[in-house]
């Protein structure tokens, strides 16, 4: 039995963990985790009658997108950006994610347009864990293209 040619299978599994962040064209910091958007509809339920089997479902509008950034506690120009945004300074900025393959080459872009912080959570401290010190930043963003 022949083996089986699997050389016209266009789909790879790429490492989540490489990937980069850009805030207005500027590479910003490192990241351990990045949860990305979650672009989903509102369906609205449509019924006909005399139709009894299923409603029609129409789409809506897309529902917010949020994304959560987690990283080492450090000064960053992202903590900056928020800090800001709690002295009422709303500044909207493009923010890029990127994932990247073994050669550093983007195999999937998600830009994100008028990215706003609405979230930061500090570190867990704990005297007796030996862990690093992890803070997350959730962003609200407008609309979202994946390439």
């Amino acid at each position: 039995m022949a083996a089986e040619d699997y050389s016209s299978i266009s789909s790879a599994t790429f490492p989540a963990f490489r990937f980069v962040v850009d805030v207005d064209g500027e590479r910003i910091g490192a990241f351990t985790e990045c949860t990305l958007p979650v672009i989903e509809w509102d369906m609205e339920e449509v019924k006909e009658g005399g139709l009894n089997s299923y409603p029609h479902q129409l789409p809506g509008r897309q529902k917010a997108a949020r994304v959560t950034l987690k990283n080492g506690v450090a000064k960053s120009k992202l903590v900056e950006w928020y800090m800001n945004t709690m002295k009422a300074t709303f500044k909207r900025k493009k923010v890029t994610i990127s994932l990247l393959d073994s050669k550093k080459s983007p195999v999937m872009v998600w830009d994100l347009k008028d990215t706003l912080p609405v979230k930061w959570t500090g570190p867990q401290l704990k005297s007796d864990a030996n862990a690093v010190a992890i803070q997350t930043l959730d962003l609200i963003c407008g609309e979202i293209t994946v390439t």
